[in-house]
């Protein structure tokens, strides 16, 4: 059984201030004209500003997924199709909800220990494991 919360990652918000700083010399350093690329510039730093602020504002999420035909839920809401991602460093999980709406969870290293994306790992290898047919092999 895997338990864990989700928070904002500092790795994340960090790399996400860095791209709003880079954001913007990349619209000037552009071939557009000053009238623009400086309008542009503004509006590509402002909405990196947001989307930064808007990340690391987010609520902290309950995630419980047990193994074997047991629901897995995130803040008592059944997690449908759920599915793990690892990419490097960073762990993905995708589901979705009763609605049918793609939701996302990201964990980067200072968020989830390597003991806990193992469990995470088994618990979703688990999951996998029972929901497959009976082999007729017997």
């Amino acid at each position: 059984m895997f338990q864990c919360d989700w928070r904002p990652s500092r790795l994340l918000a960090g790399a996400l201030l860095g791209l709003v700083l880079l954001a913007p010399m990349a619209v000037l350093a552009s071939d557009l004209s000053g009238w623009q690329a400086w309008p542009l510039a503004l509006f590509a730093g402002g909405w990196g500003l947001l989307d930064a602020r808007r990340y690391w504002q987010r609520r902290i999420r309950h995630v419980s997924i047990s193994g074997g035909n047991a629901p897995a839920v995130c803040d008592d809401e059944p997690l449908l199709d759920l599915q793990l991602h690892v990419r490097g460093p960073l762990v993905f999980l995708h589901w979705r909800n009763r609605a049918g709406c793609t939701q996302r969870l990201v964990w980067a290293p200072d968020t989830l220990s390597d003991s806990q994306r193992r469990e995470l790992r088994l618990a979703i290898q688990q999951r996998a494991a029972a929901t497959m047919p009976a082999s007729m092999a017997g």
